[in-house]
This record gives structure tokens, C-alpha cells and sequence, in this order.
């Protein structure tokens, strides 16, 4: 069975992508930073009947960060990484005058640092999940469409998911063996969102519903081999077919 890892799969879109891979019989390593809720995403993708490993913890710790790799180790491999833990910087989100310096380098920690030193420790076994004729191994960073419009107050989390992006196009470039996809999922209705602008009551589209955007890349792995993708554009491709 193919091995994943997700961090942030206590709820929202990283818990909907568990599920749905579960349900697809991958074997699954899940990372959050609080306990009892992970270990409750991990309940509900156990019930399809593969291996699902909760590691509770935060990814900006270098030794959890090895724990999530090891686990893979223990399921026999890594076929795919997704980068999906994130911080605002401030919660609220505040305009640029207003961000703490020290917000700003938190969000650049969690959403560009700590997924860079992840992809570092896992990069031995998702080069090898390659070998053998093998699909190759694949990272997903979710994105967002702040890290490529101006929306006032967003500034500090589009700065960060914007390096991430880069950071994704450049390993794309260093590791043509791997797919490298940076991953726009939209507006969802989620507690970051709910956390970002609290004021804002409009409804938005569940996690669950950008799911099949994420799958569509894994089952097709579309030319070019890596990139990044909006998903709503990879939805109405798969309504076209």
C-alpha cells in the first residue's frame, strides 16, 4: 500500500484528505499539534482498515519532524508528502502596520521553514518510492490565492505561502524524480479561515469538497509533472471529462 504523511490532519482540509486516501487503502502518517483530535481524524481514516500512525506534535520541532519520517519508515516507505500545517501570524489577521514582527516570523517558520526541513528529512525515502518502476514519490504544499493577489490584511500569510510556492517550484526544478505540486485549494470553510476573519459569517465550501482536486493529481499526475494548480481549475477539468 502507498505511505503518506500529512501534517495538520486534526481537522479541516489535511483530516478530509486522510479520509479520502484512506478510503483508497494508502497507509497514513498523521501529524497535529493537538492530541486527542488527531487521534480522533486517526479513528475515523482507521475504520477503511489500513495503518494509520497519529504522531501529536509540531512540525517547527526538528525531532518531530524526524518522528513523522520514521513512522513512514515503520509502514514501509513515503509516497507522498503534504505540507498542510499553517499559521496566520496574527488571529485576527491585522494590516502590515500592525503585524508583529514576531507573527510574521512564526508564519514564515511553520508554513516555508518547517516544511522545507520536513521535505529535507524525507527527501531519501520519497526518491526512493521511484525505484523499481515505481509512480515516484510526490510533496503537496497547500497553497493559497493570498500568495498571489494583494488582499489587505493577508499580507504576513500570503508573504509566507507565496515562499512556499517558490520553494516548491525550486525543489521541483533540484528533483526531477519527484512531483512537486503547489496546491490553491480556495476558500473553505475552516477554523484557520473562521481564526483569519472572525467578522466574516459568509458560508463557504467544506474541506471535503476540494478533496477529488487533490486525488485528480495523484491519480493522473498530469504534464508537466509538477507545478501549481488552483483547484477549482482541476474540478471543472474532472466535470469536462
Amino acid at each position: 500500500m502507498p505511505v503518506a504523511i500529512i501534517t495538520g490532519a486534526s481537522k479541516g482540509l489535511g483530516r478530509a484528505l486522510a479520509t479520502a486516501l484512506a478510503e483508497r487503502d494508502w497507509d497514513l502518517v498523521l501529524d497535529a499539534r493537538t492530541g486527542p483530535v488527531l487521534e480522533d481524524a486517526a479513528r475515523k481514516a482507521r475504520k477503511y482498515g489500513t495503518r494509520v500512525v497519529a504522531v501529536a506534535g509540531d512540525v517547527n520541532d526538528a525531532a518531530h519532524r524526524a518522528d513523522l519520517v520514521a513512522a513512514t519508515r515503520g509502514l514501509g516507505g513515503l509516497d507522498l508528502l503534504v505540507n498542510n500545517a499553517s499559521a496566520l501570524g496574527a488571529e485576527p489577521l491585522v494590516r502590515l502596520e500592525e503585524l508583529p514582527l514576531e507573527g510574521l516570523r512564526a508564519a514564515l517558520e511553520t508554513n516555508v521553514v518547517a516544511a522545507l526541513g520536513l521535505v529535507r528529512e524525507a527527501l531519501p525515502l520519497l526518491r526512493a518510492a521511484g525505484e523499481g518502476g515505481g509512480a515516484g514519490g510526490a510533496v503537496v504544499s497547500v497553497s493559497s490565492d493570498a500568495a498571489v493577489e494583494a488582499y489587505e490584511t493577508w499580507g504576513g500569510y500570503g508573504a509566507s505561502k507565496a515562499a512556499l510556492d517558490h520553494l516548491s517550484a525550486v525543489l521541483a526544478a533540484e528533483e526531477p524524480g519527484l512531483r512537486v505540486w503547489a496546491v490553491d485549494p480556495g476558500d473553505m470553510g475552516t477554523d484557520l479561515y473562521a481564526a483569519a476573519v472572525p467578522d466574516d459569517d459568509a458560508r463557504r465550501p467544506e474541506p471535503d469538497s476540494v478533496v477529488p482536486a487533490f486525488l485528480r493529481l495523484l491519480d493522473e499526475r498530469p504534464r508537466p509533472a509538477s507545478g501549481r494548480y488552483v483547484a477549482s481549475a482541476l474540478l471543472e477539468l474532472e466535470g469536462d471529462r
